[in-house]
C-alpha cells in the first residue's frame, strides 16, 4: 500500500460518511422497521443489482487488496447512494473476519467461459460424482483466525479507522446463500444430479443433506457461544430491519440468533414438486431456520406452487416472487400473511428497453399486489447497455406508478 492509494480510499471514505449519516438514512430506518413489521403504507424501493461492471466507476486504481476491495465499495455504494431508492447506506464498514473453515473440504473446479471478473457463465466440475463420494467431505465447524483477523483489522484501522467505525464480522463462514444448503448441494453434486438422486438414491442423498444441515447448524451453534455473531450479521436480502429484531450495529456482538433475520433460499429445486422440496430440503433447512428470529425465504426461483409448503416455517417473514412467478396466484396465496418481495422482470431493463413497457409491467402486477404488503426489489441486472442513467430512470418511474396506486 503506498500513499497515493491511502489517500484515494480515505478521500472516497469521508465522501461516503457524508452520505452514510445524512438524515435521510435515519428515515428510511424508520421506514424498514415499520415495513417489515407489517406497519405498511406504501411499497418501498430497492436495487440491488445495477450491472455495476458496465459503469467507468467500477475501474479501480489501487492494487493492495484491502484498498482495492475498499475502493470498490466505496465508489460502489457511492454511485448507487443516486438512485433515489429506498436503500441504507450504514455508517461503517464490513471487514469479515478470516476463517479457518470455509466450504466443505473438497476443491470445486469451475470452467469460466472468460475472466471471471466479467461475470460470464461458468461450468462446475461436480466433485460428488456419487453420493458414495460424500464421505470425503469435510464436517464444517467455526473457528478465526485471529492472528490474520487482528493484522487485517489493523490495516483497516490505520487507512480509514478515524473516519468511520470498522465493524469485524465474526459470524460463521456458512451463512445467507453458504447456509440454506441448496447453493452448497448444488455446487457439489449438480442440479440433475440431485434430481435423479432423489428417485434412484434417496436413503443416501437424505444422508448427505443431514450431513450437510448438521454442519452448517453446529457452525452456527459454535458462533453463538462464542460470542461471535454479531448484528450486522443479519441479513434478508433487502433491509435487515424490523420491530421485533435487533437493529445492525458495529462491533455488537454475543448476539443470539433469535435477535436476527435468516435468509435461505432453494433455487435448485425451482423444477422439484412441493412435495419433494419438502422432504428433500425445507425439512433440512428449518432447523438452522427455527434458530432465528425471522426468516426471508426466495431469490430467483419460482415459488408460485409452494406458498403452502413455506406456511410450514414458524418464524417466515418474507418471501420472494421472482420474475419467473405467477405474481397474481403469489398475491393470492400470501394475502397479508407475509412481507412480499416483489422482482420486477430484470429483462425489461436490458436490450430493447422501453419506459413505457416497465410502466405497464409495473402496474399489471401492483394490480394485483395492492391488497398485500410488498417491496419492490430489482435485482439480476447483468446488463444496462453502459447506460449510466436507466437505474435512476427506473427508480423514478417506479415511484411514478407507485404514486398512482398509494
Amino acid at each position: 500500500m503506498n500513499l497515493g492509494e491511502k489517500t484515494l480510499v480515505r478521500n472516497l471514505a469521508k465522501r461516503y460518511m457524508d452520505i452514510a449519516t445524512d438524515g435521510i438514512q435515519a428515515v428510511r430506518r424508520d421506514l424498514w422497521r415499520k415495513h417489515n413489521s407489517f406497519e405498511f403504507s406504501r411499497p418501498l424501493v430497492y436495487v440491488r443489482a445495477f450491472a455495476w461492471l458496465e459503469m467507468p466507476e467500477s475501474r479501480t486504481e489501487c492494487t493492495d487488496p484491502l484498498c482495492k476491495a475498499m475502493e470498490t465499495f466505496f465508489k460502489k455504494e457511492l454511485f448507487r447512494s443516486n438512485f433515489g431508492d429506498d436503500c441504507i447506506i450504514e455508517p461503517w464498514y464490513t471487514l469479515p473476519a478470516i476463517h479457518k473453515c470455509s466450504g466443505w473440504g473438497v476443491e470445486l473446479k469451475c470452467h469460466f467461459a472468460g475472466k471471471l471478473e466479467t461475470l460470464e457463465s461458468f461450468k462446475i466440475d461436480y466433485f460428488l460424482k456419487t453420493l458414495e463420494d460424500m464421505d470425503a467431505l469435510r464436517a464444517p465447524f467455526h473457528e478465526i483466525d485471529e492472528e490474520q483477523t487482528a493484522l487485517l483489522v489493523e490495516k483497516a484501522t490505520d487507512l480509514i479507522g478515524d473516519i468511520m467505525p470498522i465493524d469485524v464480522a465474526r459470524g460463521p463462514a456458512y451463512w445467507g446463500a453458504y447456509a440454506d444448503i441448496s447453493t452448497s448441494l448444488g455446487h457439489l453434486r449438480g442440479i440433475e444430479n440431485i434430481m435423479m438422486d432423489m428417485y434412484e438414491s434417496p436413503e443416501e442423498l437424505h444422508r448427505l443433506l443431514k450431513f450437510m444441515s448438521d454442519g452448517v447448524l453446529r457452525t452456527h451453534d459454535q458462533a453463538e457461544a462464542a460470542g461471535d455473531i454479531g448484528s450486522t450479521s443479519s441479513y434478508n436480502q433487502a433491509m435487515p430491519y424490523a420491530k421485533e429484531l435487533l437493529d445492525p450495529q458495529p462491533n455488537v456482538n454475543g448476539i443470539k440468533r433469535k435477535q436476527l433475520w435468516n435468509f435461505t433460499a432453494a433455487q435448485e429445486f425451482t423444477l422439484v414438486s412441493p412435495e419433494m422440496h419438502d422432504e428433500f430440503m425445507l425439512h433440512y433447512q428449518m432447523p438452522i431456520m427455527s434458530k432465528f428470529g425471522l426468516v426471508s425465504y426466495g431469490c430467483c426461483e419460482d415459488l408460485t406452487n409452494k406458498i403452502g409448503m413455506l406456511r410450514k416455517i414458524p418464524n417466515l417473514r418474507r418471501i420472494a416472487v421472482s420474475p419467473f412467478a405467477d405474481v397474481k396466484k403469489c398475491a393470492e396465496r400470501i394475502g397479508r400473511d407475509y412481507v412480499i418481495s416483489y422482482r420486477p422482470n430484470p429483462a425489461l431493463l436490458a436490450a430493447g428497453y422501453n419506459k413505457e413497457n416497465v410502466r405497464q409491467s409495473l402496474r399489471r402486477d401492483f394490480e394485483v399486489l395492492k391488497d398485500t404488503v410488498f417491496d419492490v426489489t430489482l435485482k439480476d441486472i447483468e446488463t444496462v447497455e453502459k447506460d449510466t442513467t436507466r437505474i435512476s430512470e427506473w427508480v423514478k418511474l417506479t415511484r411514478e406508478v407507485i404514486a398512482e396506486f398509494y
